[in-house]
């Protein structure tokens, strides 16, 4: 199975603009997440697909493979659809630019054995605190007894009423597609779920179609703030740090 992942990187973002250009240790964000992808062994190809000229010119100047798109592609999805189509793969894995913790090995738990036709999946992790679970930016899914996403919300999913005792997830910004997937979701309009809430994944669940839950132990954090980005910094600086004393 030839796997390709494309890592969307959008430069206008409502609370954070230009984030996948933005400086962690001396590297544009869209660097780190980029070569965490490039070590896993599962995954053929690395592309960056952007609509921006300045990214796109990062990407060259540090040697990423890079795809310009259309600046008419509304979400993530779609701007992965239109760099698949130029990419020969059986499976597109999506990883979010705004995830440069994301080690390479979680990264792969999204590969299935196998994928054939329709096939869309999602990983999740649980979420550890009360300001994680209540932060609108964190994605939460219910999952049924086999895995599948019911339904995702920026809301509390789901509701506490009888038990207290449970818990708790947050999808990531990693998700693998088929190109039969990717073209399910250009072809079908926006949902009213999907609209509401602005969540992607929707448009599959509101249409019946089964997206693949996979939950792993992950520490990760979309940068969607300063504050996430100077909690990013950190941690990156850190692991320098302790890489730094081991040599």
């Amino acid at each position: 199975m030839k796997t390709a992942a494309i890592i969307p990187a959008r430069y206008s973002s409502g609370r954070l603009k230009g984030k996948p250009l933005m400086d962690i240790w001396g590297r544009p964000m869209i660097w780190w997440v980029y070569n965490n992808v490039r070590k896993s062994r599962k995954i053929d190809q690395v592309y960056a697909a952007t609509d921006n000229d300045e990214i796109y010119a990062v990407c060259r100047k540090y040697g990423l493979n890079c795809i310009m798109t259309s600046p008419d592609a509304e979400t993530s999805t779609l701007r992965v659809y239109e760099a698949a189509r130029s990419i020969d793969a059986d499976l597109y894995i999506c990883v979010n630019g705004d995830e440069p913790l994301i080690p390479a090995d979680t990264i792969e738990k999204i590969i299935p054995e196998s994928a054939v036709g329709f096939f869309a999946g999602n990983l999740m992790t649980k979420i550890k605190t009360a300001a994680e679970a209540v932060d609108s930016s964190n994605i939460k899914v219910a999952v049924n007894k086999e895995g599948y996403a019911v339904f995702m919300s920026r809301s509390l999913i789901p509701y506490p009423k009888d038990r207290l005792l449970f818990d708790y997830y947050k999808h990531l910004g990693v998700l693998a597609y088929t190109m039969e997937a990717l073209e399910f979701f250009k072809n079908t309009p926006k949902g009213i779920c999907e609209d509401i809430e602005d969540i992607n994944e929707l448009r599959f669940i509101e249409n019946g179609k089964k997206l693949k839950m996979t939950e792993v132990e992950c520490g990760s954090l979309s940068v969607d703030t300063q504050k996430d980005l100077e909690y990013v910094r950190q941690v990156i600086g850190e692991m320098l740090e302790g890489e730094a004393l081991r040599v």
